[in-house]
């Protein structure tokens, strides 16, 4: 039963005072009342459970008559719509407490990613973290929240479709509105400006990433990315993502850890993954080539792909190396990274490969939680066969002969 200021202010005549404990009386949303004896009579505290990331939490409200009823149920609704916005409501306090000054977009980006780690897949924390350091820090990191104009949002988001990246521009702009809805959760910001930006960016076609998957445009590619005379990790890993087209992020963190190449496979964790599924991927013997001769560059690091740019092998090439070099070949708006798998999804399908083998070497996702389960390591004697058959089709049209399709007859 609810609460009310009568009974708050009658409660150390409640029966349950007669013996002498400490009790609670609740009111609704986690909300309730802490009355316990102490040596000048009795004290009333208000206190407020609730969950965030899975963990039941406590927090203080104050002390009643000083804090109201009234007043504890609206700090009740605040946190309650903190909670909501994803914000932690301790580290609200916190700030709080702290008097804090860190007000830039900077300080608060990162404290809004930290605030998210728990909820997000390990791959997602570090591309969001990935594009605020490339694309936002440089030109707006100092920027106090509150003083941020959609003027100079957008100056920045026109970088980046100035070098071609629509999507990247569009999903920055994204993570900008969160970080800054977070630091209007947290008292630091008033408003999110990347509202008033619609229409303001050229819209990517969402679903769509252009792809070749025509097999002659397809061979000539091939060659071209085998002629390409840049960085030599960025044209290994460009030679590797057709062969095995997974999700460029993965492709560019791929770890040494990950790979057995004599058993021929790929297994990456979970929480690499989008749809945080383990996903194992077999090795063609071209794909296991390309590895082995790339170790010796890179083998005592962590990283296949590992970044000249980087300390003691700590960080790898961006997703975004393969793309870029892709339009550097002149292939913009015809091809990009991601779009190697369409290519394969495309060809694959019309040679006959069984589609649920096609969609589970894609790695996406099951809706059959059931059929998901079962599924997990299913096809996989065939996907291998698939992948080599895959590589050999490809080698065949990289050198331009004649190939024959790979039909595939289902059982």
């Amino acid at each position: 039963m609810p609460l009310s200021d009568t009974a708050c202010k009658n409660a150390h005549l409640n029966e349950k005072a007669k013996l002498g404990k400490a009790f609670t009386l609740s009111d609704k949303k986690g909300l309730y009342l802490l009355v316990k004896q102490n040596s000048a009579g009795w004290s009333k505290l208000w206190r407020l459970k609730y969950r965030f990331n899975g963990k039941d939490c406590l927090m203080s409200l104050g002390v009643y008559p000083d804090t109201s009823f009234q007043q504890a149920g609206e700090k009740r609704d605040k946190i309650r719509k903190q909670i909501a916005q994803g914000v932690n409501p301790a580290t609200t306090r916190k700030i709080e407490k702290a008097g804090s000054t860190e007000n830039t977009f900077e300080a608060i980006s990162k404290e809004f990613m930290e605030a998210n780690k728990q909820r997000w897949s390990s791959a997602h924390h570090k591309h969001i973290q990935e594009c605020f350091e490339r694309d936002v820090y440089p030109w707006l990191g100092n920027r106090p929240l509150k003083e941020l104009s959609a003027v100079e949002v957008l100056a920045t988001l026109r970088r980046i479709t100035a070098r071609g990246a629509l999507e990247t521009a569009a999903r920055t702009k994204q993570f900008m509105g969160q970080a800054i809805r977070y630091g209007i959760a947290t008292g630091r910001a008033e408003r999110d400006v990347t509202q008033d930006l619609r229409g303001a960016l050229p819209s990517p076609v969402k679903g769509h990433y252009p792809a070749i998957t025509e097999p002659k445009p397809l061979g000539q590619l091939l060659r071209d990315i085998d002629a390409y005379g840049g960085n030599f990790v960025v044209r290994t890993a460009l030679q590797l993502q057709p062969l095995i087209f997974a999700r460029p992020y993965n492709l560019a963190a791929a770890e040494w850890s990950e790979f057995d190449l004599d058993a021929a496979e790929w297994r990456i964790a979970a929480d690499k993954m989008k749809m945080k599924d383990a996903h194992i991927v077999p090795l063609s013997t071209q794909a296991v080539a390309l590895l082995k001769d790339i170790h010796p560059f890179s083998g005592h690091q962590q990283y296949v792909f590992a970044s000249n740019q980087g300390k003691n092998g700590e960080r790898h090439i961006s997703r975004e190396s393969i793309g870029k070099a892709i339009r550097r070949m002149g292939y913009q708006g015809q091809h990009t990274a991601h779009g190697f798998r369409t290519t394969a999804s495309t060809l694959l399908h019309e040679q006959g490969f069984h589609s649920d083998m096609i969609e589970r070497q894609l790695a996406h996702a099951e809706q059959n939680k059931v059929k998901a389960a079962y599924n997990r390591a299913q096809h996989l004697p065939e996907r291998k066969q698939m992948m080599q058959a895959w590589a050999d089709y490809l080698d065949g049209l990289k050198n331009g002969t004649d190939v024959i399709p790979f039909k595939h007859k289902q059982g």
